[in-house]
């Protein structure tokens, strides 16, 4: 008899909740003025296949962190890939092609295994570690230096983190990752 009261309260709660949630969810609306002020935000997804116990063995422990379900690439499949001008597709930055209001946000999400980099570049082109690059490609300027270089420093992503880019203007823009250069992605500007 004591619990009756108690669980008619509850039951009157969550029916009081999820109508205000309902209500939240069908009128935008009535969300506060700030969600209207932030900028729109377009994902980009940048994923790989690297085999843990290859990468880890010459790169240190957790290094790679395979989240491919049974699909990986060793170490030295990847050098051998890129070396035959045929890169492996399973390194990759999603969309390929984004179209996108001037003011939107990108949000790069590393959802891959190891660590990548999301460089602007003037042209697509190879990256720091002269065995990923295509056969006679070269190291494009942004990339020069690898880590060193500040500029491209600041464009690392990691495993499961996120890069956000803002302000981009008007026109083309080329990004690349400078260590798996066939990593591309061309962001056109509205």
């Amino acid at each position: 008899m004591h619990m009756t009261p108690t669980r008619i309260f509850l039951a009157g709660c969550m029916i009081s909740t999820s109508a205000a949630i309902s209500l939240a969810q069908a009128s935008p609306e009535r969300q506060p003025a700030t969600r209207h002020d932030a900028p729109a935000v377009a994902q980009i997804v940048a994923l790989d296949e690297c085999d843990p116990s290859t990468f880890n063995a010459l790169l240190g422990a957790d290094f790679c962190r395979n989240v491919a379900l049974g699909a990986s690439t060793s170490l030295s499949d990847l050098f051998a890939k890129a070396a035959s001008g045929e890169p492996d597709p399973g390194w990759d930055f999603e969309p390929d092609v984004l179209k996108i209001a001037q003011g939107t946000d990108l949000s790069v999400v590393d959802q891959g295994g190891e660590p990548h980099t999301f460089t602007e570049v003037a042209r697509f082109g190879g990256g720091f570690i002269p065995g990923l690059n295509a056969p006679g490609e070269d190291a494009v300027p942004e990339c020069s230096g690898g880590f060193a270089n500040v500029a491209v420093a600041k464009t690392r992503i990691l495993q499961a983190s996120t890069l956000r880019v803002s302000d981009l203007s008007k026109g083309t823009h080329y990004f690349q990752c400078c260590i798996h250069p066939w990593m591309r992605v061309k962001v056109e500007v509205k």
